[in-house]
């Protein structure tokens, strides 16, 4: 069985810059641990914006500016980039909160009827959810997990919310605080 991992949003806006919160800095130890141990593929996801966001859909309801592309804050945390090195790493841009493109470029790769997908990142209520759920739409038969040791939301609550919202639809999560 082929285990995949997918490393969604750790990019420096969402951990220490415009958008960075104390739970995401909490993860990165935990997020670093987890890519040093995987073998096998990651896909790493990039929240991507250009100059323009706040003329875009997003930047008007959430007006802050945050990952556009060639800035510090787009790029990796380096601690999440250093523990890629080595590694097989594909690298996902993406415009919108889930990547419409992860599940082709997986499908490509991959039998995946023998496939072991999880997950984890920032900001669990937007970006962390909207990838897991089109992957399960993508993939039903396929077991997809997310660690919630990994992941933080933009609140406590939106976090469980999500965390709830993936369990209903039949994707597995770890790594709760019970």
């Amino acid at each position: 069985m082929e285990k995949i991992l997918v490393v969604v949003d750790m990019q420096n806006d969402f951990i220490d810059g415009s958008l960075g919160t104390d739970e995401a800095q909490r993860i990165v130890e935990k997020a670093v641990d987890k890519i040093r141990n995987h073998n096998g593929s990651i896909y790493v996801t990039y929240d991507t914006h250009f100059e323009n966001y706040s003329d875009t859909a997003e930047g008007k309801k959430l007006p802050v500016m945050h990952c556009v592309k060639g800035t510090s804050g787009w790029n990796l945390n380096s601690q999440i980039e250093n523990a890629l090195q080595g590694k097989d790493v594909i690298r996902v841009e993406k415009l919108t909160f889930g990547s419409v493109d992860l599940p082709q470029l997986i499908g490509e790769r991959f039998d995946i009827s023998d496939v072991k997908i999880e997950l984890f990142g920032l900001c669990t209520d937007i970006c962390v959810v909207s990838n897991a759920l089109l992957l399960k739409a993508n993939f039903p038969e396929t077991e997809i997990y997310v660690d919630a040791r990994c992941c933080a939301g933009v609140t406590k609550e939106s976090h469980n919310a999500a965390l709830t919202t993936m369990k209903m639809c039949q994707i597995n999560v770890t790594g709760e605080d019970k």
